[in-house]
């Protein structure tokens, strides 16, 4: 799909799946319980095994449907390669902590309904749990922080995905500016230096 101007926009169904994990992972965070002891609720147990079994699925299915976009969908300027693969790296993460989320969650249920409330088990689901939950809160932060920047600067990418606050193109900006480039000169000196330490690590053709 493109959005004025010509740029690729996510279709229907990506921004769906992006806007319905939202409104779960906030719940999720609102209404997730205290006290181990609070799961003795046959109820609210029964609620949360089918809360994150069906987070889950929401994860996982929007993971293997998002993939085939590109990581700057909507970008109208060049994306140096270097913050294409941090970009990628933090996605990466990202997704891997919120499958660890609702994982971990449900081992803590199933242990919890076979009367295992401590012990070895428990000790390595709960910090499971709570490690992952914790990553998920930076990471997701850093992803809302940069798709801001991303927006304030007018690359497309956020008008790619979100229905409000449309960009008009680059910013005009001095300041916007001038980081912008100061950003892209880091990444591309990344890039550089990355690409010459693999050269210089690679095997030379006369040492085989």
């Amino acid at each position: 799909m493109e959005q004025a101007g010509g740029a690729r926009q996510h279709s229907v169904l990506g921004k769906t799946f992006h806007w319905v994990f939202i409104i779960l992972y906030a719940y999720g965070i609102f209404k997730q319980i205290d006290e181990l002891e609070e799961l003795e609720d046959s109820a609210l147990l029964a609620f949360e095994v089918a809360f994150a079994t069906v987070f889950l699925g929401i994860v996982m299915v929007r993971y293997f449907y998002m993939r085939r976009f590109e990581t700057f969908m909507g970008a109208t300027e060049p994306v140096p390669l270097a913050h294409r693969y941090l970009a990628k790296g933090v996605h990466t993460s990202m997704y891997l902590c919120l499958v660890m989320l609702p994982l971990s969650g449900l081992l803590i249920a199933g242990l919890f309904t076979q009367g295992v409330t401590d012990g070895p088990l428990q000790d390595l689901a709960l910090p499971l749990h709570e490690i992952s939950a914790s990553l998920s809160y930076v990471l997701i932060a850093m992803h809302v922080g940069a798709a801001i920047w991303s927006r304030v600067k007018g690359e497309g990418v956020w008008t790619s995905m979100v229905p409000i606050w449309k960009e008009g193109g680059a910013s005009r900006n001095e300041l916007v500016t001038r980081i912008s480039k100061l950003e892209n000169e880091v990444f591309n000196r990344v890039e550089k230096a990355l690409t010459s330490c693999l050269l210089y690590t690679s095997p030379s053709p006369r040492d085989s």
